[in-house]
Formats: structure tokens, C-alpha cells, sequence
């Protein structure tokens, strides 16, 4: 397969297609964006991070419930407070940002697949990013992920349209512009942002054996650049915080990567599957994607040196998670993109072709896997995952497994009776209409949110009263009642802010109940076990609200 653009089809305005994309992504990523409770405990420290920020009218220094929290920089924080100036502090705001980048990131698969092959590739690239099961997820959760992966493929992206940009004043743009999006990517998390381009170019560069390309980067001013938007923040942590750079980078970036400190252990296959499972539904032709782009000789990979570069982007991010000990699900996502693209040019490949012996087993493999895996969720989720509206999320779930399963099967009747293009299409429809009915069945999955007890606290606490979380750092209730509340018998994540400034309001037990036996008014957030045992040994509890999993009391009447 060659990497030059295809100019025997109509080339519509890029415009409008562009525009197409970006408002059927927001609508796909908007709907529904604010009805769900904060997700603990990422999506509240995301959102509790900045309302502090906002509430204290100091940004630099991140803290989560007052306590300093160094684990990474501040960039994400940052956007979510213009979100609060701009739209208030609430659920739909919190996660504007997650899902502008994940509708950025479709618009950017569009645009760089059509620049590498053709528009049909690149639409049907943002299709198979937008409705992936894990792309579609984490463009609804309030996380560092999406904002990261995004900023890393808009710097491989534009370091591509540069590369094949003719000398001047393009290609020097575009040379600046990768860096700078991989400065930004920095400042959302970490290492990484700059770390993983510079692994995909530099391999593809060993693998191409054309070192002249180095001359070619702007390596000088383009690391300037980097360093200008990159370190000021990091310079001036360190000059506030004397330890932050040895926490910052020792703690979080390579201890993190090389032991299992961050108690995330994982098998080396761990991300195989979340990959095959994540990029659903478009793992059916998976296969297929990577037979036909390395199908090429050894000899002629220069000719196919874009196709290349997307592919060693796909494999080295995930040699490198697959070989760390800290391994969490959406860790995996920077691979999606180009991903994406390399499956939107397979589908390109055969859209308006008879189906093959592969393409054949592909949709024949569809409807049972769809119907497999819809019956699991009609009949094994609701029976193995506690709610707190049972019932309801009984019904949500074999709504969800009847779609997926009829959406497979008419996906593998399409394909097979009317052509490959039909099939996809069908499927693309089907599993959008399912990621919808995940998106609206998300509350019922939830039993960690303790919103609508806090909500009950909250017209009764006055200025002087204490809120406690008991044995636990339920994250987001300081979101919900816009006050920094105690944290007794926990440390977790704040153990290590507590150790450079006093933070009284983090205790032990018998600090808490002295307060608790006093005349101050003094609420307490806990598991339903945790207070079955405090009740038992006779310590005086007013209920507040309570569900099936946490309540809240109170140490006075009412």
C-alpha cells in the first residue's frame, strides 16, 4: 500500500468536512455530559483540585483538601478553572475539557488521515476513534488521559504533516508545532508528553536509516520552545517546594514505571486485552489493518515511511505500559489514534470491494461475540456488581445487552448480504446507539458516590460546623459541599502532602472524637460498616441520609 494521497476522488472543501466532524463528535461526546455524578475517585480529585485553586485564588501549587499534591503538574487543572469562571462549578463543566479533547482528537484523525491518504480514509478514521468502547468512555470521565493522548498525537501529527511539507516556512511551522504540543502534553502528565514522540521518531528514524531527517526537525529552536512552555512551572514549584522535583520525577515518573510502589501491578499481557476490547468494534478488523500495512517489503518501508511511523507508534507505547509494574486501564489510550487511522485506512481499502475471505470471517465472527457479549451484560453485570438502584440497572443492562446483540447481528446480516461498506455501516450505527445506552446506565453502576447523602448535609452545616470523612477520603464530598473537610484514620494520596506542612484537619481517631464530643456541630461520612461497628461500641450517632453503602450521621440531634 503506497502513502500517497489518493487525487483520483472528488476533493471536497476541507471545511465542511471538517466542520462535519467536529459538530457530530460534540453532540456524540456532549450528550448527556452533565447528568452523571462525579466519578470517584479520579473524577473528584480532578474537579476538587481546581475548585480549591478557584477558592483560594492560588494556582501555581496544585492541593486536594488543602493538602499539597505534587503528582502531577498543573495544566488540566488550569482549563477546568476556566471552566469554572466561564460555566459555574458543576458536573457539565468539570467535564467540558475531557470532552473537547476527545472531539479534538476526532477532528485531528480526520484531518492527518486525509492528508496521509484520502478523505474517505480520514472520515472513517474519526468514525472508528469516536465510537471506540474505551475512546468513547474516557471522552466522558474526568482524567488526565484523554488531555494527554490527544496532546501526544497532535505533535506525532503535526511532526508527520511537517515531515512531508516541502522546506520553509511549513515545515518549520509545523517542526514548532510539534513540540509545543508536546510541551503541553508535558504539562498535563509528566514525561510522557515529550517522552513518547520522541520514542516513536527516534525508532522510526533507526528503522528508516535516515539520520539526515535530525537535520530537518529544528531541533535547536524546537527544544527551545519546549523548555520555554515546559519548565517555568516546574522551576518555580521546585524554588517554592524543595522536594518537588525528587517526588515529582523519582517518585512519580520512574519509581512508578520501574517497581510497584503505586500498588498497580499487572502481567505483562494485561493491556492485550483492554486493547482488543477497547478499540470495539473495530477489533474485527484488526487483523486485517496490520496484514495489509505491513504487508510491504523490508526494502520499499521508505515509500511507506508514514505508514510506518503510525505503526512503530502503536507498538512502542504499548511495549513500553506493557513493560512498566504500574498498569492502570485508560494508560493504553495514546495508542488509539493512530490506531485508528490505520484501521480507517483498511476500511478505505475496502469499502467499495467485493468481500474477501477475511472480510468474511470477520462479520461472521460479529454477531457471536456481539451476542455474547451482550448476554454478559443483561445477565452476568446485574448479577455480580452491587448498585444502588438494582432493579433499574437490571433493566438498563438487558436493554444494553439486547442492543449490542441485535447491532451484531444485523452488522453480520448486512455485511454478508450487502457488501462490506454496509456492514460497517451498520455496525458504526449499532454500537453508537449502545455507547449511548452506556453513557445513560452509568449512574445505576455507581455505587461509590456518596452526592445525594451530602446533598442532604449540606443546608444544614454552618460556618463552624466539621464534616469528617471516617476511615475513607470520599473525594468528592468537599466537591459537593465547597468546603475542605477533615479525613480521619486515611491518608492514601495525601500522605505524602502532609508531610511538609501541618495539616491538622488530616487526624487519628482519638484527635476526631474529642471533637466529636464537643459542642461543635461535627458530621461524619462513612461505610454502612464502619458505623455498624462504631455503633456497636456504643458511640453516640444522629442519622443524616444513608444508602446501601455509606451513610451520614451527625453527633447532635437534628
Amino acid at each position: 500500500m503506497s502513502s500517497i494521497p489518493d487525487t483520483t476522488r472528488p476533493r471536497p472543501h476541507w471545511l465542511s468536512d471538517v466542520v462535519l466532524v467536529t459538530f457530530v463528535a460534540a453532540v456524540f461526546f456532549g450528550i448527556m455530559l452533565g447528568t452523571r455524578e462525579l466519578g470517584v475517585p479520579d473524577e473528584a480529585r480532578y474537579s476538587e483540585i481546581p475548585r480549591e485553586m478557584v477558592a483560594s485564588g492560588h494556582y501555581i501549587t496544585p492541593r486536594l483538601d488543602g493538602v499539597l499534591y505534587f503528582e502531577k503538574p498543573p495544566l488540566f487543572y488550569w482549563l477546568q478553572t476556566v471552566s469554572i469562571h466561564l460555566f459555574g462549578l458543576n458536573q457539565w463543566s468539570m467535564r467540558f475539557w475531557t470532552a473537547f479533547f476527545a472531539v479534538l482528537g476526532c477532528v485531528a484523525v480526520y484531518v492527518t488521515g486525509r492528508s496521509l491518504y484520502n478523505r474517505r480514509t480520514g472520515l472513517l478514521s474519526a468514525l472508528v476513534l469516536g465510537t471506540s468502547l474505551l475512546y468513547f468512555g474516557m471522552g466522558h470521565i474526568v482524567t488526565l488521559d484523554m488531555t494527554v493522548s490527544v496532546l501526544v498525537s497532535l505533535s506525532l501529527f503535526a511532526f508527520m504533516l511537517a515531515y512531508r511539507a516541502p522546506p520553509g516556512r511549513a515545515r518549520r511551522l509545523g517542526m514548532w508545532a510539534a513540540f509545543l504540543w508536546a510541551a503541553l502534553a508535558t504539562l498535563t502528565k509528566g514525561l510522557i508528553g515529550i517522552v513518547f514522540p520522541m520514542m516513536a521518531i527516534g525508532l522510526w528514524i533507526i528503522a528508516l536509516w535516515d539520520w539526515p531527517i535530525l537535520k530537518r526537525m529544528y531541533l535547536p529552536t524546537g527544544f527551545a520552545l519546549f523548555f520555554l512552555v515546559a519548565a517555568p512551572w516546574h522551576v518555580l514549584m521546585q524554588l517554592r517546594h524543595p522536594t518537588f522535583l525528587h517526588y515529582y520525577f523519582v517518585r512519580q515518573h520512574f519509581e512508578r514505571y520501574l517497581t510497584s510502589v503505586a500498588h498497580r501491578y499487572q502481567p505483562f499481557w494485561y493491556f492485550l486485552p483492554i486493547l482488543l476490547a477497547g478499540i470495539l468494534p473495530w477489533t474485527a478488523f484488526i487483523v486485517q489493518a496490520a496484514r495489509l500495512h505491513l504487508g510491504f517489503a523490508w526494502r520499499d518501508r521508505r515509500r511507506h515511511a508514514e505508514t510506518l511511523l503510525l505503526v512503530i507508534w502503536v507498538v512502542s507505547i504499548f511495549a513500553f505500559f506493557s513493560a512498566s509494574d504500574s498498569k492502570l486501564v485508560p494508560y493504553i489510550l495514546p495508542v488509539f489514534p493512530p490506531l485508528a487511522i490505520l484501521i480507517g485506512r483498511y476500511l478505505d481499502d475496502r469499502w467499495d470491494k467485493a468481500l474477501g475471505r477475511a472480510d468474511r470471517w470477520a462479520f461472521r465472527a460479529i454477531a457471536p461475540v456481539g451476542t455474547a457479549l451482550g448476554a454478559a451484560a443483561a445477565f452476568i453485570v446485574p448479577a455480580t456488581r452491587p448498585s444502588l438502584e438494582p432493579h433499574t440497572m437490571t433493566i438498563a443492562m438487558e436493554v444494553l445487552g439486547a442492543t449490542l446483540a441485535l447491532s451484531a447481528i444485523a452488522a453480520t446480516w448486512a455485511g454478508l448480504r450487502r457488501g462490506f461498506a454496509s456492514g460497517v455501516v451498520v455496525l458504526a450505527i449499532g454500537f453508537s446507539l449502545f455507547l449511548l445506552g452506556v453513557n445513560a446506565s452509568a449512574p445505576y453502576l455507581d455505587t461509590r458516590t456518596v452526592k445525594a447523602l451530602v446533598l442532604r448535609l449540606r443546608p444544614r452545616l454552618t460556618p463552624n460546623a466539621i464534616v469528617a470523612c471516617y476511615g475513607w477520603y470520599y473525594q468528592d464530598v468537599p466537591f459537593y459541599l465547597r468546603r475542605r473537610v477533615e479525613v480521619v484514620n486515611y491518608k492514601g494520596e495525601l500522605g505524602y502532602g502532609t508531610t511538609l506542612e501541618k495539616t491538622p484537619w488530616i487526624m487519628r481517631g482519638p484527635a476526631f472524637w474529642r471533637q466529636w464530643d464537643s459542642d461543635r456541630a461535627v458530621y461524619m461520612v462513612t461505610s454502612r460498616p464502619t458505623y455498624e461497628r462504631l455503633r456497636a461500641r456504643g458511640i453516640p450517632m444522629h442519622m443524616v441520609a444513608q444508602n446501601a453503602f455509606n451513610v451520614v450521621v451527625g453527633n447532635k440531634a437534628s
